[in-house]
């Protein structure tokens, strides 16, 4: 046997890194033509942000919430655990998430009170880049098939980066328990990414901390400006 200094990260990975872009491939398949709704759902989240209404956060906090269900079962659960015996752990913690948005979400409301005009655009971008260019990275920069694409609200990645665009924006002590969740995601997706040595390795670990220097950037500015403010109903 050899020793155990001779191995690898790549080593212990419980599956090819061809086998896990194949399963996109194959999920993306056969719930098609569903990321058109997905994609509808994310647009609608980017437009209520950008022009908040009295229902903002409970139907923002809705539609997280199913998008949070939906990756947990038919991507994790379903599709994910049969090349990975973790994901049911991961579906767990999704399904977990999901009934955090449904509690404090649609049950207790947000307010997203932005304390400056940059932390506005700074989480709204984090939305904006799961939509529409994170989806783009597989394809263009790593090279994979375009019917291996990773889609808001479909695969797990996008789904966290746009949930933690909403959050940054958030106020009061809701959002700090609907942060642990997708904040570990981007470390483990990230640790997963390296094992595999995928080309977007950073990708998930840079929006955690993008994430968290708006988090500290609204703590510093303290009371939220009229300029930047938007308002998630009670």
């Amino acid at each position: 046997m050899s020793e155990w200094w001779t191995y690898e990260p790549s080593d212990f990975l419980l599956f090819a890194p061809r086998t896990y872009y194949r399963l996109f491939e194959l999920y993306n398949g056969e719930i098609w033509p569903g990321q058109m709704l997905a994609l509808l759902a994310g647009l609608a989240i980017l437009a209520l942000l950008l022009d908040p209404g009295t229902r903002q956060s409970r139907i923002v906090a809705a539609l997280l919430a199913a998008s949070w269900l939906w990756v947990a079962w038919a991507y994790h659960y379903a599709r994910y655990a049969s090349i990975n015996w973790v994901a049911t752990y991961f579906a767990g913690a999704f399904a977990l998430q999901a009934a955090l948005l449904i509690a404090l979400g649609i049950g207790r409301g947000l307010t997203l009170q932005p304390a400056a005009r940059w932390i506005s655009w700074g989480g709204i971008s984090l939305v904006l880049f799961a939509l529409v260019l994170q989806p783009l990275i597989g394809p263009l920069l790593a090279g994979r098939a375009w019917s291996q694409v990773e889609i808001f609200a479909i695969a797990p990645d996008p789904t966290v980066v746009a949930t933690l665009g909403v959050l940054a924006l958030g106020r009061g002590w809701q959002k700090w328990l609907l942060l642990p969740i997708p904040i570990l995601w981007c470390v483990v997706s990230g640790a997963i990414a390296w094992v595999m040595r995928s080309p977007d390795v950073v990708l998930m670990p840079v929006v955690a901390a993008w994430t968290i220097v708006i988090l500290v950037g609204s703590a510093i500015w303290g009371k939220p400006s009229s300029e930047g403010r938007h308002t998630m109903a009670r």
